[in-house]
Order: structure tokens, then C-alpha cells, then sequence
């Protein structure tokens, strides 16, 4: 089957068959892998490439998060896909649970998504 048709034959965003099959997005205090397709349908979706050790991407962050709620507030359906550039596991979490309920990329997708963007 060609990436960019689903089971059904329908066209499927590109932009969702390089995020991959499944992205990640918080449930409490886990982190759960959730279908792509499913969760950004119908969705703007923003990609969102920073990492907790850049000065520039954390003051940005809340600038984003602020633009985020507002837009979510007036049932704009608008998400952000935050791709992570840290270089470990505990830095992603770290940074990632201080942004809004956001999706985050998968590890594999990270470096589809730095090489297209």
C-alpha cells in the first residue's frame, strides 16, 4: 500500500506519514503512544523543533503555549507536534511536561522530520 493512503484508500496528510503511525502525548504522569491519523485529522497542526538546553526555545515556549490555549479557547482546531532536538530521554520529559497537553514525535520520526525540515 502506498504511505500516503490509508487502509480505506483515502489520501493521508504526508505530514502525518512522516510523524509516523503513532506520536506521543501525555496521560497524567505517563506518556502514551496514540494513532497520528486519528488524534490530527481535520487539525492545523504545527511542528514545534526545540530543546530544553536552548535559551532561545525556552524563552519561546510559553510565548507558544500562551498562542496555544488562546487559539484552543476560540475552538480553533490548532496542535503542536513539539519535536524534540535533546540529546537524552530524561531531557525530552523534562522539557515536555512543562509545554501544554501537545503531542510530541517519536524518537524514530525525529530524524525523518530534521531531514525534510
Amino acid at each position: 500500500m502506498h504511505p500516503y493512503y490509508n487502509v480505506r484508500g483515502l489520501v493521508v496528510n504526508p505530514l502525518f506519514v512522516n510523524l509516523g503511525e503513532k506520536i506521543v502525548r501525555k496521560n497524567g504522569t505517563a506518556l502514551e503512544k496514540v494513532d497520528t491519523v486519528s488524534v490530527l485529522t481535520g487539525k492545523i497542526v504545527g511542528l514545534y523543533f526545540s530543546a530544553h538546553w536552548c535559551g532561545p526555545c525556552r524563552g519561546f515556549t510559553p510565548q507558544l503555549a500562551k498562542q496555544y490555549n488562546e487559539l484552543r479557547a476560540m475552538d480553533i482546531p490548532f496542535d503542536v507536534v513539539f519535536v524534540s532536538k535533546d540529546t537524552s530521554r530524561e531531557e525530552f520529559v523534562e522539557y515536555y511536561e512543562s509545554m501544554p497537553d501537545w503531542f510530541a514525535a517519536d524518537a524514530v520520526s525525529i530524524d525523518k522530520l530534521d531531514n525534510m525540515y
